[in-house]
């Protein structure tokens, strides 16, 4: 069972986390979103959450997330996502059409991509998390992917004690293999074929879904974004009932950077579209 933040009553507002992050990375935003059951999990092998041993697939992450929703028989349910969790709100929705008021979303994996899609700087990256042994010592050995997250993945440095708070469920090189199998799942290229067609079908229930509200928060002035200007277009013109809000300037990581304004923005979008039903 996933590890998981809450406080009160109504209508369930869940928030899901990405990589390397946790459940404390809503700690800001979710005192400020008004009245709802605010439930803030920590994702298989993260946080406060098991480490089993297992490969860490999107499909390990949306099994056990799944099971999750089932054991606690959330209903009616609002997502708000981050990074991975926006993918895993994504392909949850999709799958359960039926139990999902609204799908508000930041810095998250909209569609598959093509290298071209990511700034240099990413592109990089990513390609040396991907190369066998010298992905293992920047994530697993070095520790880099968790510290640069909350160092250059934001547009001011987090403190010592969040920061500590961040690197605390992975004090190991054995402990840090979530992140890694993360790290290596981004979409590119048509790679991993099998995440891709889940995210192909997700795609569609985004474009079709006119009767579920969506809320895309966008950002500026970071080399780290995800969605920029031109993933935001993609968005507007292919995702149905879907409202777009700028919140300023944010690294990737903006829950650290700009938590009022994605507090402010999530509170009057659920309530213009009457999402709390207490």
């Amino acid at each position: 069972m996933l590890h998981h933040e809450e406080t009160g009553t109504g209508t369930p507002i869940v928030f899901l986390h990405g990589n390397p992050s946790s459940s404390h990375s809503w700690r800001n935003i979710r005192p400020h979103v008004g009245g709802g059951r605010l439930l803030a999990p920590d994702l298989i092998g993260m946080g406060r959450s098991p480490k089993p041993d297992i490969a860490y697939t999107f499909a390990d992450h949306a099994g056990h997330l799944e099971s999750w929703f089932d054991a606690l028989d959330l209903e009616d349910v609002v997502l708000v996502g981050h990074d991975w969790g926006g993918a895993l709100a994504f392909d949850w929705a999709a799958r359960h059409p039926g139990r999902v008021r609204g799908v508000a979303f930041f810095e998250t994996i909209v569609k598959p991509m093509a290298w071209a899609d990511l700034t240099p700087q990413a592109a990089g990256r990513s390609r040396k998390i991907r190369t066998r042994g010298v992905g293992e010592d920047m994530v697993l050995t070095q520790d880099l992917f968790i510290r640069q997250a909350f160092t250059g993945g934001v547009r001011t440095p987090v403190g010592e004690d969040d920061l500590a708070a961040y690197l605390a469920p992975f004090p190991t090189p054995e402990s840090r293999r979530p992140v890694l199998a993360w790290a290596r799942q981004l979409p590119l290229g048509g790679e991993p074929a099998e995440l891709v067609a889940r995210i192909e079908a997700y795609d569609e229930w985004l474009a079709t879904s006119e009767g579920t509200p969506k809320l895309l928060m966008t950002f500026e002035g970071s080399p780290t974004l995800l969605i920029g200007e031109k993933m935001a277009r993609w968005c507007a013109e292919n995702i149905a009932a879907l409202e777009v809000v700028a919140c300023g300037e944010a690294g990737h990581h903006a829950q650290e950077d700009r938590p009022e304004v994605i507090a402010a923005e999530l509170a009057g979008w659920l309530d213009r579209h009457g999402l709390r039903t207490s």
